[in-house]
């Protein structure tokens, strides 16, 4: 999910040293892997990871490194559990497409034949979008359109495909490409209506047992209760934290999956195996290949090899092509979580890595440090290259942090007596927000749909407002209230770009 899609633009000028560039990369994954990826949690500050490489059908590597929660000294084995975020769309995508393998459904049948609800703000968009429409986010909307409405909120799916309904996509039906999570949550909605079972029973099922998945769970509702589970980790204020698991079942086909490198080698192996166990087809073959044809252009992709290709959208996984191999892939990322998993079909290559720290960009870089092992390119080092990059962009953040708050320290006057900002504010999507006294003579909001959360608002002078979140992944920002004729009208609220990348204007009642 958040979520995740992820991504880093760096460039090739920042690694050239020419040893590197040619150093003998055969062995790295049975002599060198160890190493490198104990010296990246340390450098990326990740307190555990589990990795798992799958070769000709066979485990190559599986491991957990680190620990599963800051300041304890419980280790991450291979069964230990992380959340998944987005590689769950794989499963949802997978489900649908075993489904149309069996003659249950068709992925061109239209949306509204199994759920007779379904709108979108164009009505004829609504009327005529079919499933594959759904998978593959062609909707029209911006990428994480949304999800601010929708992430680690009490809303059922229900209401969450309601509310998509009242979006206004900014580009025409499937002329552009946006991620859309809710898109997700409709297309997992389908299950129920053909087979009569909920979209976590139906994985649990055909998916999960099958494939001997036993430790994997379908919901975060559950990932509290594991006992063998990581804790999630994010950064605030420069520092390493555990943070709450997110509860986002009201998302759960778009990204609640957690799972460990164990159970998950079971699921790749038996992807690049045409859906086979041993001899038991548990996937049809068919429904493999549906979610691998590309659908959509996602953009360009520039690779620090020199390599400039297409990356694509299939059902549930980006495709790219790298270095004459095709790459069927996908990132997740949650609160507190992000992973990757990726394929190389023609290599019969699986590639397996989860982390318990939405921040950190090693999850990515790995990835393309073994593939570069395999595939015969030169050592580059992503996770040092990425790191210099992400560490200039968090000194950046701080720096402005600090400005901010060196702002705060002069005791700024707002515009209007802060009893003004007080009250009920709505927005069409969202809902309802309200602004409070809060202590220290700072204000506070709450939102309907976010019951256990709050945002502390502290003056910046004029109408400007800094927040800080009690959610650090929401972020901070300033917020700015309008004014007419002397009284508050209302206030653009906006996230961190993790959850959504659209600010939200609420009203004033």
């Amino acid at each position: 999910m958040k979520k995740i899609l992820l991504s880093v633009t760096l460039c090739l000028s920042l690694f050239t040293t020419t040893q590197a560039q040619h150093a003998d990369r055969s062995k790295f994954v049975k002599d060198s892997l160890d190493l490198y990826v104990s010296r990246a949690l340390t450098n990326w500050r990740i307190p555990g990871a589990a990795v798992c490489i799958v070769k000709d059908g066979k485990v190559v590597l599986m491991k957990g490194y680190g620990i599963k929660e800051l300041g304890l000294p419980n280790l991450v084995d291979i069964n230990t559990l992380f959340m998944i975020g987005s590689n769950t769309k794989a499963f949802t995508a997978t489900a649908l497409a075993m489904l149309q393998a069996n003659g249950k459904l068709s992925l061109d049948d239209k949306v509204t034949k199994y759920i007779p609800e379904f709108k979108l703000d164009n009505k004829l968009a609504g009327e005529q979008a079919i499933v594959r429409d759904l998978l593959c986010h062609r909707l029209g909307l911006q990428t994480f359109q949304g999800d601010f409405t929708f992430y680690n909120t009490n809303l059922t799916r229900e209401e969450v495909i309601t509310k998509l309904g009242q979006i206004k996509a900014p580009y025409p039906f499937r002329t552009k490409w946006g991620y859309t999570n809710s898109a997700f949550v409709t297309a997992g909605q389908i299950i129920p209506k053909v087979t009569g079972k909920p979209w976590e029973v139906y994985l649990k099922e055909t998916i999960f047992a099958p494939l001997g998945m036993g430790n994997t769970l379908a919901l975060t509702a559950d990932m509290p209760k594991a006992l063998n589970r990581t804790v999630p980790h994010t950064l605030n204020d420069g520092r390493l934290t555990a943070i709450p698991y997110c509860q986002i079942d009201g998302l759960a086909p778009a990204g609640a999956i957690s799972s460990s490198v164990n159970d998950m080698s079971k699921w790749v192996l038996a992807l690049l195996n045409n859906g086979k166990v041993g001899n038991r087809q548990v996937i049809p073959e068919a429904a493999i290949q549906a979610t691998r044809q590309p659908q959509d252009i996602v953009g360009n992709f520039h690779h620090l090899n020199g390599e400039n290709s297409f990356e694509l959208y299939g059902l549930g996984w980006f495709i790219q092509d790298y270095s004459g191999h095709r790459l069927v892939m996908h990132d997740g990322g949650v609160n507190g979580y992000v992973s990757s998993v990726t394929l190389s079909p023609q290599d019969n290559l699986g590639i397996i890595i989860l982390t318990n720290t939405d921040q950190n960009l090693f999850y990515e870089a790995l990835r393309w440090d073994i593939l570069d092992a395999y595939f015969g390119q030169g050592f580059r080092n992503y996770s040092d290259v990425y790191l210099a990059d992400f560490k200039v962009k968090a000194a950046n953040d701080l720096a402005l942090d600090k400005r901010i708050r060196d702002t705060i320290l002069l005791s700024p006057k707002p515009v209007l007596p802060p009893t003004s900002y007080i009250g009920k504010y709505t927005n069409s999507l969202y809902g309802s927000m309200t602004v409070t006294q809060g202590e220290n003579n700072d204000l506070e909001m709450r939102f309907e749909h976010h019951p256990k959360m709050f945002a502390k608002l502290q003056p910046l002078g004029g109408n400007r407002y800094y927040v800080t979140f009690s959610d650090p992944t929401l972020g901070k920002a300033v917020f700015p209230f309008t004014v007419q004729n002397g009284k508050v009208t209302g206030v653009r609220v906006k996230v961190a770009d993790f959850v959504e990348r659209n600010a939200y204007d609420f009203k004033k009642e």
